[in-house]
C-alpha cells in the first residue's frame, strides 16, 4: 500500500469522501510558502524562549513544586522571571490560582484600579465576559460596585481604532486604558503589535501617566514581538491558550511593570503576602514544558486559521481574517448564516476530536454571555483554546470562531470533517 493510498484509507475511517480529501490537497498546495513564513517566525521565538530558560538556570529543581503556602517555591518564581524575560517584562505573575483569562484580566483590572478611577477601552465593546467584570451588565462584585467608571472609545466603520474617539473618551479620571488585540465574538480586525504600540503612544500622548493593559490572549508568539515591546504596562493572558502549549491544565499570567505585578499578587493572595504564598501544586513542569512548546504550537495552530480561510472562502463563506493576511492572533472567523451551519460546523470539529469524538455539542445558556452558546471542544484540557475547538454565540451573523491545533495534521482533518459535516447535511 502507497503512503497516498493509507492516507486515504485513514481518511475514510474518519468519514471523509475523495472530494473532500481532493479539495484540501488543493488547498494545501497554495499554502507552502505561507507556512514556510510562520515556520521561521517560530524559531525566532522558540530561541527567545530557549534563551530565557538559559538565562534563568532552570533546572530539574524547578519542576518539583510545592505545597501549603509555598513559601520559598524556586520553580515557581523561576518560571516567572522566565515570562517576564520572554516578554522583556519589569516582573511576572504566572499562578495556577489564577484560574482563567477572564480572571486575569479582572484581577489587573481591580488591582490597578481604586474608586473614583476610570477605565476606558480604546478599541470599542470589550470581550463579552468583561461585561460583568465592569459593569456594563450588572453583576456582583463589578467595577461598577467600587465606583469605577467605565467609557469606550468606540470603532470605525472598518473595525478599526478611531484616534478621535479615543481622544474624546480619555478624561481627567483616566486611570487605565485596555486595548484588546483579539477580535473575541466580533467581526472585527484583530490588531497587529504595530497598531497596538500606535494606539499606546497616542494614549500615553494625551495622558502620560496612564497605566495601558493589553489583553493578549490568543496573541502570544504570532508575531516575533508582544505589545509590552511596544509600551504596554501590562499583557494578560491565559495558560490553556497559547502560552500553555497545550499542556497546563489551568492558570493565567500577567507580565507588565514591577508595580502593576506586585498590586495583582497583593490582590490575587492577601495584602502583606504578595507572591511569596501560593503554591505550586506538582503542576509546574507542565507550565514549564507548555511554555517551551508554545512557539511551534502556536505555529500549528495559524498553520490551521489559514488553511481553513482559504478552504471556506473558496466557497463563498465571508472569511476574518483572509486567507492571504496577516494573522495577529490564532482566532479565525468564519460568517455561516445559519444555526444549522454553525451546529454542522461545530459537530464536524467535535467528531474529529481525539477527546469526546461521539459528542454531539448543542448550545447552551453559557456563564458571562447574553445569548446562547455552542462549543466544540474534544481537548485534552477541558476549554482549551489552544486545542482545535470551535464556538460561537448563537445569533446575527452566526458566525463560528475557532482556534488551535495542537499539531497541524489534526487539525486539518478536523476541519475537513467540519467542511464533510455540513455537506453531508445539504448546508453548503
Amino acid at each position: 500500500m502507497t503512503l497516498q493510498e493509507n492516507i486515504l484509507k485513514q481518511a475514510a475511517l474518519l468519514g471523509l469522501d475523495a472530494e473532500t480529501l481532493s479539495l484540501g490537497e488543493e488547498v494545501m498546495a497554495s499554502l507552502k510558502e505561507r507556512f514556510q513564513t510562520i515556520d521561521g517566525v517560530a524559531e525566532i521565538n522558540q530561541l527567545k524562549v530557549l534563551n530565557a530558560f538559559r538565562k534563568n538556570k532552570v533546572s530539574e529543581a524547578c519542576m518539583l513544586g510545592t505545597t501549603g503556602y509555598g513559601y520559598n517555591d524556586i520553580g515557581r518564581d523561576t518560571l516567572e522571571a522566565v515570562y517576564a524575560d520572554i516578554f522583556h517584562t519589569e516582573d511576572a505573575l504566572v499562578r495556577p490560582q489564577i484560574t482563567c483569562g477572564t480572571h486575569a484580566l479582572a484581577l489587573a483590572l481591580m488591582s490597578n484600579l481604586r474608586p473614583g478611577d476610570e477605565l476606558v477601552s480604546a478599541v470599542g465593546k470589550p470581550y463579552d465576559t468583561l461585561e460583568e467584570v465592569i459593569g456594563i451588565r450588572p453583576s456582583k462584585g463589578s467595577l461598577a460596585e467600587y465606583g469605577i467608571t467605565y467609557r469606550q472609545a468606540d470603532l470605525d466603520d472598518k473595525g478599526m481604532p478611531d484616534y478621535e474617539n479615543i481622544r474624546q473618551a480619555i478624561t481627567e479620571k483616566t486611570k487605565l486604558v485596555t486595548i484588546q488585540r483579539s477580535k473575541g465574538y466580533q467581526t472585527r480586525p484583530s490588531y497587529s503589535v504595530e497598531e497596538i504600540g500606535k494606539i499606546i503612544s497616542f494614549v500615553k500622548e494625551i495622558k502620560p501617566d496612564v497605566l495601558v493593559m493589553v489583553d493578549n490572549c490568543y496573541g502570544e508568539f504570532v508575531e516575533t514581538i508582544e505589545p509590552s515591546d511596544v509600551g504596554a504596562d501590562m499583557i494578560v493572558g491565559s495558560l490553556i491558550k497559547n502560552p500553555g502549549g497545550g499542556l497546563a491544565p489551568i492558570g493565567g499570567y500577567i507580565a507588565g511593570k514591577k508595580e502593576c505585578v506586585e498590586n495583582a499578587a497583593f490582590r490575587l493572595t492577601s495584602p502583606g503576602l504578595g507572591k511569596e504564598v501560593g503554591a505550586s501544586l506538582g503542576i509546574l513542569k507542565d507550565f514549564y514544558q507548555g511554555i517551551f512548546l508554545s512557539p511551534d504550537v502556536t505555529a500549528n495552530a495559524l498553520k490551521t486559521s489559514i488553511f481553513a480561510a482559504t478552504l471556506f472562502e473558496r466557497l463563498g463563506y465571508p472569511v476574518l481574517p483572509l486567507g492571504t493576511e496577516e494573522r495577529h492572533d490564532i482566532i479565525q472567523a468564519i460568517t455561516l448564516g445559519s444555526r444549522e451551519r454553525m451546529e454542522a460546523f461545530c459537530t464536524g470539529i467535535q467528531a474529529a476530536s481525539p477527546v469526546d469524538s461521539y459528542v454531539t455539542p448543542e448550545p447552551w445558556d453559557m456563564p458571562g454571555y447574553d445569548s446562547q452558546v455552542i462549543m466544540a471542544a474534544g481537548a485534552f484540557v477541558s476549554g482549551s483554546s489552544i486545542e482545535l475547538s470551535a464556538d460561537g454565540p448563537i445569533k446575527e451573523p452566526y458566525a463560528v470562531y475557532f482556534q488551535g491545533g495542537l499539531t497541524f495534521h489534526s487539525a486539518k482533518y478536523g476541519i475537513l470533517k467540519a467542511y464533510q459535516t455540513m455537506k453531508d447535511r445539504n448546508l453548503l
